[in-house]
């Protein structure tokens, strides 16, 4: 066995940080961690700033909700048949009203197959909206006009004028620019609105 020689052990130093350069690498690193957390939270900043402080209002809603809220009047409506349906009957789902006499011509007859085709243009959501024909005359109804009613499921209910004016104070207009509307309604219901009464 060989002795182990007596050599003095070296070490070399290349070279020694100055004392600026560490000073830098952490102020670097710290600037790329500011710039990766200001680029994630500027989409959240700007959102924040145009909705609280822009306000943007988009396109006006083609109706409006009615405030004060009004309660169907508790009164009897009579169907086609003439048997009796309480009003409040119709609670519990959205509708969608016509206001006519029971001698229903061109202009009615369109009206409730514009209304038809709304409901139907909902598509999976059709079942949540009901559509309602409110007579406010005792006139007769066609009986071909009525079956067609009946076989689309529509609601057809007599009442008296002045029941139907103060509860429904309505005015006409284009259904189509409605469906939007109904749409966004639909939607914001989903979670506690429910097909069906």
């Amino acid at each position: 066995m060989s002795q182990p020689s007596d050599e003095v052990l070296g070490m070399a130093v290349h070279s020694l940080p100055t004392p600026g350069a560490a000073a830098g690498t952490a102020l670097s690193g710290r600037m790329k961690l500011l710039a990766i957390l200001l680029a994630c939270s500027f989409p959240v900043l700007v959102a924040y700033f145009v909705f609280y402080v822009v306000r943007p209002h988009g396109e006006a809603a083609f109706g409006e909700l009615i405030t004060p809220v009004h309660p169907v009047a508790d009164v009897l409506a009579t169907d086609l048949e003439g048997r009796p349906v309480p009003l409040p009957a119709l609670k519990g789902q959205w509708l969608l009203v016509k206001v006519d006499g029971g001698a229903c011509v061109q202009d009615c007859q369109k009206q409730l197959t514009v209304l038809r085709q709304f409901r139907l243009m909902l598509a999976k959501d059709m079942e949540r909206v009901d559509w309602l024909w409110l007579i406010n005359d005792q006139a007769p109804v066609d009986a071909k006009l009525a079956e067609l009613l009946k076989r689309d499921r529509a609601t057809v209910l007599r009442l008296e004028p002045q029941v139907l004016s103060d509860w429904l104070p309505m005015d006409s207009a284009a259904a189509a620019k409605a469906k939007r509307d109904m749409e966004h309604l639909l939607r914001a219901s989903l979670a506690w609105d429910a097909p069906g009464r």
